[in-house]
């Protein structure tokens, strides 16, 4: 298994999802472009690891990758085929609490037997970008962007309800990013 430089792994989510779905290429760029900013506080190798992982954390949105439609374990699924990083391809597995969506998805079970979950400064910096960047790559307060996913996918759609029990967590990490970020996010 290897670890993709980050213009490898920007380019191969380009490649995914440029032209079929604008939109998530305009969040990804920003996400793999705050996470690059920001990596410096972990040290090089997990820094490196976290601009890879946020570059590459929704591939699995690409038509061409959907498989169970849970994008985090599709596009893990996939990156694992491509000789990815185990410890990169855990993390998009996992990102932004995507244990919490698996259980309301039924694939919990798959989630957890497949991709070991990490639980570190590299899992919260990556919830931090993910939640903080908006659908069109704007920077957003991650409290906003809840709201703002919620409202896109409506009251009774399971992305809801994962998120609405995802909160907590995410703006915990989302928290103790900033405090580790104290340049960045003075309080």
């Amino acid at each position: 298994m290897t670890l993709p430089t980050i213009p490898e792994a920007r380019s191969l989510a380009q490649d995914l999802l440029e032209d079929a779905l604008p939109r998530r290429w305009s969040h990804v760029q920003a996400v793999g472009t705050k996470a690059e900013r920001i990596s410096g506080f972990l040290g090089s190798a997990d820094g490196q690891v976290l601009s890879v992982a946020a570059w590459l954390h929704d591939v699995g949105y690409s038509p061409n990758l959907v498989s169970t439609g849970f994008h985090s374990l599709d596009g893990a699924r996939w990156l694992r085929t491509q000789g990815i990083d185990a410890r990169v391809v855990a993390l998009v597995a996992h990102h932004s609490c995507a244990w919490l969506e698996a259980i309301e998805r039924n694939l919990d079970a798959d989630l957890h037997e497949e991709f070991p979950r990490e639980e570190s400064a590299v899992t919260d910096a990556l919830c931090y970008c993910d939640m903080t960047t908006g659908p069109d790559g704007q920077d957003f307060d991650a409290a906003y962007r809840l709201t703002e996913i919620r409202s896109r996918y409506g009251p009774n759609h399971l992305v809801t309800r994962f998120i609405t029990k995802a909160e907590p967590e995410i703006l915990a990490a989302v928290r103790r990013t900033e405090d580790r970020l104290p340049a960045l996010h003075p309080r």
